[in-house]
């Protein structure tokens, strides 16, 4: 049956997707806003499809799966408590579920993301707040390694898609969600490093986990994403439409490369700083 007039198939929308360039075969780190590429028909599901279509069979898809939500050292817990008297907070705390690998949703990465995490053969990684799922042959290898106190370092599937040489996909998002800046936020000297915590299960109990990692912070990405683009003088961001989308298509080795260099001139050697903006 054919889509309805201004709805986007499947068919169109894996064509779009091989027109901006993902790569036959290779992996894909996709950020997406289901509301900018407009109606599409079937869904998300459909969505999902056409990037596995335009990837084809030897090719893996990546989604983020983060769970913030099990943090009170994140801003997602901070916005929730924001007005609340001590005993409310700690009432949201006492109902913070644990994380669960196999189970625990990611409702703050989008329709696509979860569609991916949720589908049949997905594999997640372990991390209880910046854990990542994917679809496709690579998958398991991908997945396997998330060091716990690694959000997106040298322990964390981040790393092993720069060592395979992946793409990035910001379909109808913007630089500001480039998750794969922050592995570059690991290679800079001496990154500054802060404590968070979590609800985590341990010999089948509940309870908190304490952890320090890099102090992340992802405020200042538009305006690296901006000048990673301007700067660009090798076609490593492409850029096109899909469906309704403004999307680009991003050689993820170029922009943690180009990130790194930025973050020393931009912002030096700067201190730890908990409210600063992050996802975790």
């Amino acid at each position: 049956m054919a889509a309805v007039s201004g709805v986007l198939s499947g068919e169109r929308a894996a064509a779009q997707l091989r027109e901006l360039g993902v790569p036959l075969g290779g992996t894909l780190l996709v950020h997406a806003s289901m509301r900018s590429v407009g109606a599409v028909d079937g869904g998300v599901r459909t969505m999902v499809a056409a990037l596995l279509r335009a990837l084809g069979p030897d090719g893996t898809l990546v989604v983020p799966a983060f769970t913030p939500e099990n943090s009170d050292t994140s801003p997602a817990f901070r916005r929730s408590v924001h007005g609340l008297g001590e005993e409310a907070r700690e009432a949201v705390r006492a109902a913070m579920p644990p994380f669960d690998r196999a189970a625990t949703p990611a409702p703050s990465v989008g329709r696509l993301a979860e569609a991916v995490r949720l589908a049949p053969g997905a594999e997640r990684s372990g991390h209880p707040q910046t854990s990542f799922a994917a679809l496709g042959p690579a998958a398991c290898a991908l997945m396997a390694r998330h060091r716990a106190d690694c959000h997106y370092g040298e322990d964390s599937p981040l790393a092993a898609l720069y060592g395979g040489d992946a793409h990035i996909l910001l379909l109808g998002t913007g630089f500001d969600t480039c998750t794969a800046f922050h592995l570059a936020e690991y290679r800079v000297a001496r990154p500054p490093r802060r404590r968070y915590r979590c609800v985590v299960t341990t010999g089948g109990r509940r309870g908190w986990w304490e952890y320090e990692d890099v102090d992340l912070d992802d405020s200042d990405f538009a305006a690296l994403g901006r000048d990673f683009e301007e700067s660009d003088s090798t076609g490593a961001v492409r850029t096109g439409l899909v469906g309704a989308a403004h999307s680009r298509l991003v050689r993820l080795v170029a922009a943690v490369d180009f990130a790194a260099g930025w973050f020393a001139e931009h912002r030096g050697e700067r201190p730890a700083d908990p409210a600063k903006a992050v996802r975790t």
